[in-house]
């Protein structure tokens, strides 16, 4: 994860005036490449981090088999979550006379398993043990303490404490690249905190002090807010008041309306700007870069099209090309975008009844791969350096191998806009309509033959919510029916072709597309 200056900064800007238009006249695109032209190394902040619902989650077997598959495949180095600290992880409590005890059994065994397959933990430190609580206040049906602590001493104590204890038992090298994190959207008030904003800081300001007296080279940052929000104000606390900052840290999501659904209940719509996400990245970069601390890294801990966890949005096909063109229109402005969530094993509004109810997760509770998660699949199989491409729908690549990678989109907001609501929309069935013909040249290729590998995600392909519909939406899948869906949305190669160049070294072809249709050629040097 990079530093970015105030120069790199103005020409992403300049650039993401161009990134907002959309490729809708798919009849004259054009997608032209060279092998021998390259932009440099591929910028991989999109698979940087991934987000979880709650910690204690991550003790479930069917949870860790998820993610051990989701690492396999889609490769994220991190994972954030909320709850670390809640009681369900039994980490504090006191004894008769009001001393601290500490235990970390649940959080040794959650990241004892994050290492063993290679993803970091960036560490959210939240919510409030009941013990250490000023107050009763709680948010979820996991009911996480959202008070302030009721000794600021003891809070530091705490984290102090439980980084000591990281430290002793995966290494301070290894902590190092660690992210420690405070609270998650204290200005959402008083759902996630109770306090103000000055006590926000005044947490933050303890959190950081106990982190920095283990060791001064780990990170420490916030504000986590909802929304891009107490940016500017952050870095101004923590300038005036000599506190560490490392980095920035909030959220953003792509609807409308709200910040806040506790047990997913709201009704949200699709946001119609092409600067939804992507402009309030680029916003939260530019503060930075005026700021007084303008190489801090940004990281969106939070990120997604709805922030609620019953929007059908998230099991849509449109999720999938919709993804993509986000993290494209971002660029460089953040050095993370951790998707909100990898599965929906994620009880915030309680156990969910039904396979697919509009979740987060990039699979469903029984490990179906919704249309979302073929995004990162597919953006993981990219090589190492990315080529030249004036197409603002895609990423074109290659590796040392001499494969050749272009991952393409169309992405179009079918949504029809206030009349409706996406738990009404995308829901139903909803056809693509076809967007024409993308022109693919790819010239300066080694000569000799290729194998290419043609992946797709759009329309009733690998689209597990038609396969679920298709089936009459049954409140329950039985195994033949989990089976059936499985084997249909797996990501497997839908075409292949012997492509054989000659001392020219070029490559052309059309290919027709549709609406949010994504399409991944993998030309393999044979």
């Amino acid at each position: 994860m990079k530093n970015f200056s105030a120069i790199l900064l103005i020409s992403l800007l300049l650039n993401n005036i161009i990134l907002f238009g959309q490729n809708n006249n798919a009849e004259n695109r054009i997608i032209k490449v060279d092998y021998n032209k390259t932009s440099g190394q591929l910028n991989t902040m999109f698979k940087e981090c991934i987000g979880a619902g709650r910690a204690n989650e991550g003790l479930r077997a069917d949870w860790q088999q998820q993610l051990a598959m989701t690492k396999q495949e889609c490769d994220f180095k991190y994972i954030r979550m909320h709850g670390l600290l809640s009681d369900d992880m039994a980490v504090y409590t006191e004894d008769s006379k009001g001393n601290p005890q500490y235990n970390y059994q649940y959080i040794d065994a959650l990241y004892d398993f994050l290492i063993s397959i290679k993803i970091k933990p960036f560490v959210e430190l939240g919510f409030m043990p009941s013990a250490l609580a000023s107050g009763s206040q709680t948010i979820f049906w996991w009911k996480g303490n959202v008070t302030p602590p009721k000794d600021y001493k003891k809070w530091e104590d705490l984290i102090r404490n439980l980084t000591q204890h990281f430290t002793e038992r995966y290494g301070a090298e290894e902590v190092k690249t660690w992210y420690f994190e405070v609270w998650n959207e204290p200005n959402l008030s008083p759902g996630f905190w109770t306090g103000t904003q000055q006590e926000y800081f005044k947490l933050y300001e303890y959190a950081a002090r106990g982190i920095k007296t283990v060791n001064a080279a780990y990170k420490v940052g916030g504000p986590a807010t909802a929304g891009a929000a107490w940016v500017p104000e952050t870095i101004e606390f923590c300038t005036k008041n000599n506190v560490p900052l490392d980095f920035i840290s909030t959220h953003t999501y792509g609807v409308k309306q709200g910040f806040l659904d506790e047990f997913g209940t709201s009704g949200t719509i699709l946001n119609k700007d092409e600067a939804s996400i992507s402009g309030d990245v680029i916003n939260s970069r530019k503060q930075i870069s005026n700021s007084a601390k303008p190489k801090l890294e940004l990281h969106y801990t939070e990120w997604s099209s709805s922030y609620t966890p019953a929007d059908p949005v998230h099991d849509s096909y449109h999720s999938a090309a919709y993804i993509l063109q986000k993290l494209k229109q971002v660029g460089n402005a953040a050095n993370s975008m951790s998707y909100w969530v990898f599965t929906d094993i994620f009880e915030e509004a309680g156990p969910r009844f039904t396979p697919f109810h509009g979740g987060f997760g990039l699979l469903n509770t029984q490990g179906i791969k919704k249309p979302a998660y073929f995004s990162y699949s597919f953006l993981n199989k990219l090589g190492e350096t990315e080529l030249q491409n004036k197409d603002t729908s895609s990423w074109t690549s290659k590796n040392s191998k001499g494969d050749v990678q272009l991952l393409f989109w169309d992405f179009t907001n079918t949504h029809p806009g206030d009349s409706i609501n996406n738990q009404a929309y995308y829901i139903q069935d909803l056809p693509a309509k076809p967007k024409g013909s993308v022109k693919i040249e790819v010239e300066g290729l080694q000569k000799g033959t290729y194998k290419l590998e043609i992946y797709k995600v759009g329309y009733k392909v690998n689209d597990a919510y038609a396969d679920y519909l298709s089936m009459g939406k049954p409140s329950q899948l039985n195994r033949e029916q989990l089976k059936k869906i499985k084997e249909k949305n797996n990501g497997a190669i839908i075409a292949t072709e012997k492509v054989t160049i000659s001392a020219k070294g070029n490559y052309s072809t059309s290919y027709k597309i549709n609406e949010n249709d994504v399409v991944l050629f993998n030309f393999v040097k044979q």
